[in-house]
């Protein structure tokens, strides 16, 4: 079969508590991550031949990271070795990557330093039908960025079906541009276009009314998904789906639901409220996991949204950045949320 090539910068995540504990108790958690290798790694979780490709140093630790991605079965034979070190970023148990207080460890890393002409691009996409790649590689700086357009090229010569998450990360675009300067030059190339209507307003000017948010009505959120998914329809005409998360903080908990834009078409989830999770990492990342996994199994639109959000919720009650709630388990764990 062949097989998902999903394309980023691996991370390690840093929890340091925010009451300070860690410092009596010489520890804190480590999870490992990055937007990509996320959906890398729930792709393989449920049976998805999956691959992926970063940038790391050849050194013992590196080394070991590889071998537990191997043990998760995903593919680690397009990692490039190169550079000095491994990007990291610190964060609070519990919060949000669009939290204030993340903190980014991440340049000169080896995938920082990524530069065109280095990679042969053919040997990578050797069996690959779908290439995903997310936002927050072409905010990292111009030399990972054009890293990305070559990519996207070479994909879609290769007619590889491909997709990208609109996630935005305020904190790395630091190199003097705006990600709408950087961001539809790459969209171009796409075929599924993930995100929420205020990352399209921010990397592809799509715009959104301004008082939308202070409107907090469900009903003008789905008119404005219909409204941004038709204009990125139409401004990249290589794109046939559009999908759209909304996530809203409920009391301690989350509110849920998302929808895709497809044939002319909108689908809208269930929807899911919950009064406590375990935290927010990397459930974006199993949403789009989970719209990867409908495609390439052919299911039906309204299919594919619903199994989608109820993975992406289903992922909010797990710590680690990874998911690990196999297909089977997800209704049992989402059915009580059902708003």
């Amino acid at each position: 079969m062949s097989k998902v090539l999903s394309f980023g910068e691996l991370l390690l995540r840093i929890c340091p508590d925010s009451a300070g504990s860690w410092l009596e108790e010489n520890s804190f958690p480590v999870y490992v991550g990055g937007a990509e290798a996320n959906v890398a790694a729930a792709l393989a979780l449920w049976e998805v031949p999956s691959a992926y490709m970063s940038a790391i140093p050849d050194n013992f630790i590196a080394r070991q990271l590889v071998g537990y991605l191997d043990e998760l079965n995903i593919d680690t034979s397009p990692i490039q070795y190169s550079g000095e070190r491994i990007g990291l970023y610190f964060l609070d148990k519990g919060k949000d990557l669009k939290n204030a207080g993340v903190i980014y460890d991440r340049k000169y890393s080896s995938f920082s330093e990524m530069e065109v002409n280095t990679i042969d691009w053919d040997k990578v996409f050797e069996g690959v039908s779908w290439f995903h790649f997310s936002a927050i590689c072409p905010a990292i700086n111009q030399s990972v960025a054009n890293v990305c357009e070559e990519a996207l090229k070479a994909a879609s010569a290769k007619g590889i079906t491909i997709s990208i998450d609109l996630n935005y990360r305020a904190k790395l675009w630091k190199y003097g541009k705006e990600p709408v300067e950087v961001l539809p030059a790459l969209v171009q190339y796409c075929d599924l276009v993930m995100g929420n209507v205020w990352a399209a307003e921010k990397m592809l000017g799509i715009p959104v009314s301004e008082t939308l948010v202070e409107e907090h009505d469900k009903s003008a959120y789905l008119q404005q998904s219909q409204v941004s998914s038709k204009a990125i329809l139409e401004q990249f005409p290589k794109c046939k789906h559009v999908a759209n998360t909304f996530r809203f903080d409920h009391g301690s908990g989350i509110q849920y639901y998302t929808t895709l834009y497809t044939q002319d078409e909108l689908y809208i989830s269930t929807e899911y409220v919950a009064e406590q999770i375990a935290g927010k990492v990397g459930s974006g990342d199993c949403f789009m996991a989970g719209l990867i996994y409908g495609f390439y199994k052919g299911q039906k639109p309204q299919e594919i949204v619903d199994f989608a959000t109820s993975a992406a919720f289903a992922k909010l009650f797990t710590e680690s950045d990874f998911n690990t709630t196999k297909i089977q388990d997800i209704k049992s764990v989402v059915e009580q949320y059902e708003n």
